[in-house]
């Protein structure tokens, strides 16, 4: 029976394992998908060595960066990005080989270009600076808009939230949550944005998915805001990661 799994720490939020067990029952695919909780990165190879019918993972937070180092060869997409969170596992004789893509980018750019209005949406803030930040960064900018990095901390080439005035939010109308503030179960949480600078020509795109409406979108949506979680982007990302394990 073929194996496939996810990499992260903690995992408790994990949408992966439902889906995939789900498709394969309900595919007749004799094949099975666990989580691999693993506290290090480092273990990473164990994981590997220990589970030789495993054929793919997905990566999840913290690993989408650090786990680049661990592969012997990254999709152009995904060496770009600077972010891996679907890996290809081959085995040839006594050798096994991992393949690094990204499927965030994918998921994204298809469930959000949709909203887009290119007479209105040019510019867009991305709250966060880690591996999935990355991904939204490289699929913003190629539907053609300007991209900011939004960062709590003095970082090169960030602005603070403090610095984003309701001026910001009338340029920057395209707002990506790629931070876990609002998740299940501190869903009392918000970004601090001024959201009465919002109207219909805002977009609020929020990465979580638990719960279905974050308060970073109830509070848009209150001042007309577009918004969307996201489940879609979840969806389109597990079958982008089934192709890639798949790739002839």
């Amino acid at each position: 029976m073929d194996k496939y799994g996810l990499i992260g720490y903690p995992l408790g939020h994990s949408f992966s394992i439902s889906y995939f067990n789900q498709k394969f029952q309900d595919e007749n695919i004799d094949a099975v998908y666990e989580n691999f909780e693993i506290p290090d990165i480092d273990l990473l190879n164990e994981v590997v060595d220990s589970n030789p019918n495993l054929k793919g993972l997905n990566v999840t937070i913290p690993y989408k960066e650090k786990v680049m180092q661990y592969l012997d060869t990254i999709s152009p997409e995904a060496r770009s990005i600077g972010a891996v969170n679907v890996i290809r596992i081959t085995h040839d004789g006594s050798s096994t080989k991992l393949k690094g893509y990204n499927s965030d980018v994918i998921g994204f750019t298809q469930s959000i270009e949709p909203m887009l209005d290119k007479k209105w949406h040019k510019k867009a803030l991305i709250l966060g600076t880690g591996g999935a930040s990355k991904a939204i960064d490289y699929g913003l900018r190629n539907l053609g808009l300007e991209t900011v990095f939004v960062s709590r901390y003095e970082r090169p080439d960030t602005i603070q939230y403090d610095k984003i005035t309701p001026e910001v939010i009338k340029e920057y109308n395209v707002v990506v949550n790629c931070t876990p503030v609002g998740m299940y179960p501190k869903t009392e949480e918000y970004p601090l944005l001024p959201y009465e600078a919002m109207d219909s020509h805002t977009i609020l795109y929020d990465l979580i998915y638990n719960p279905d409406e974050t308060l970073f979108m109830k509070r848009g949506a209150q001042y007309g805001a577009q918004v969307k979680n996201g489940l879609e982007m979840l969806l389109l990302q597990a079958f982008a990661s089934w192709e890639f394990w798949h790739e002839k």
